[in-house]
């Protein structure tokens, strides 16, 4: 068994003190618009972020500070620009943030403030945890992340919601590992309706989620 596992799982929990449960990443403002409404909308949707939109470009985020080719603070400016809405970037900063307090303390790492994936990717090559694993784990925490967000916002019953979340599985890992094929050049992202949902969601008024 990996020796790791356990605290990558410990990271990646919803009780890690992230406040991840404070964000729908754009989910709330695709439901409001209509675009996101059932099942199997939901599936469709969250299989485009995770292929095409942030899933794709955290998962290179977390492979290239686990490289470490790059200074993390370079990567982190990087990761910034690359954020296509204001929202998005304050849900990654604060849960980075979070993030690299908590380990930094617990785990006695070099962890300042950064995105929430390039923070992660850079515990995890001090931690020498397997990039692939961290990228993969991640990605399925931030699906269950958002398919719980939606419970929040849509009829969607506990069995349906983790249905979802399993038929995601095989995509988290497909994507981390092409994730460890690319270079930062290879950066790119496709998702362009979850990236105007987050826009959007920047005047919603009422909302119950930060972004």
């Amino acid at each position: 068994m990996d020796p790791h596992l356990l605290t990558l799982t410990q990271w990646l929990s919803p009780a890690y003190p992230v406040g991840a449960f404070a964000y729908s990443h754009g989910m709330e403002s695709a439901v409001h618009q209509g675009w996101v409404s059932d099942e199997a909308a939901l599936e469709a949707w969250l299989s485009d972020v995770l292929s095409d939109g942030t899933g794709k470009t955290d998962a290179l985020w977390i492979w290239q500070a686990w490289r470490g080719d790059h200074p993390v603070a370079e990567l982190d400016a990087m990761a910034r620009a690359w954020s296509p809405a204001q929202e998005r970037l304050r849900e990654a900063d604060r849960q980075g943030a979070a993030f690299a307090k908590v380990t930094a303390e617990v785990w006695g790492l070099d962890l300042p403030p950064m995105l929430l994936p390039v923070a992660l990717g850079a515990a995890a090559r001090q931690m020498g945890m397997d990039p692939e694993q961290v990228a993969a784990l991640y990605l399925h925490a931030f699906a269950g992340n958002l398919v719980a967000a939606a419970q929040r916002l849509m009829p969607l019953g506990q069995t349906a919601a983790q249905g979802v979340v399993s038929r995601l599985t095989p995509l988290c890992t497909d994507v981390a590992a092409r994730a460890g094929e690319m270079a930062l050049e290879d950066m790119s992202s496709n998702a362009f309706l979850s990236d105007v949902a987050a826009m959007r969601h920047e005047t919603l008024e009422p909302r119950l989620f930060q972004s």
